[in-house]
C-alpha cells in the first residue's frame, strides 16, 4: 500500500485555522486553505485544501477539492481532487473522489466510489 502523499503542511500554509478550543456548529464555507484542529458539526464546503488535524472531531458532510483527514470525521465526503486518510485518521461515512489514499493504520468504515477526474482545460 502506498503511503499518503502528504506534502508536510505547516500552520503557516493555511489562511484560516480553527483552533483546538473552538467548537463550530453550522455551515462552514472556505475558499482558501483551511485547517481544523477543533470540533465542527454541520456541513463543510471547501474550494481549496481542507485538513482535519489529529485530535480534531468533525461531524459533517464535506465537499471540496483536496481533503486530508488525520483526525476523526463522521459524515460523507465528496471531492473533486483527492481524499487522503492518514494513519491517525478515522472516517465513518462514504467517500466519492477520483483519487483516494489510505495510509496503513487508518480506520475507514463506509463505501468508496472512484469517479473520473475532471478534464482540465
Amino acid at each position: 500500500m502506498t503511503d499518503v502523499q502528504n506534502d508536510k503542511l505547516d500552520d503557516e500554509d493555511f489562511d484560516t485555522i480553527l483552533s483546538r478550543d473552538i467548537e463550530f456548529t453550522g455551515t462552514l464555507e472556505c475558499d482558501k486553505p483551511y485547517l481544523i484542529k477543533g470540533h465542527v458539526t454541520g456541513e463543510i464546503r471547501a474550494k481549496d485544501i481542507l485538513v482535519v488535524d489529529e485530535g480534531a472531531v468533525v461531524q459533517a458532510n464535506i465537499t471540496g477539492s483536496r481533503i486530508i483527514i488525520s483526525g476523526s470525521v463522521t459524515g460523507n465526503i465528496e471531492a473533486s481532487g483527492r481524499v487522503e486518510l492518514t494513519a491517525s485518521g478515522k472516517l465513518v461515512g462514504n467517500v466519492t473522489a477520483p483519487e483516494v489514499y489510505m495510509e496503513t493504520g487508518c480506520n475507514f468504515n463506509g463505501a468508496c466510489t472512484m469517479t473520473k477526474e475532471t478534464a482540465t482545460e
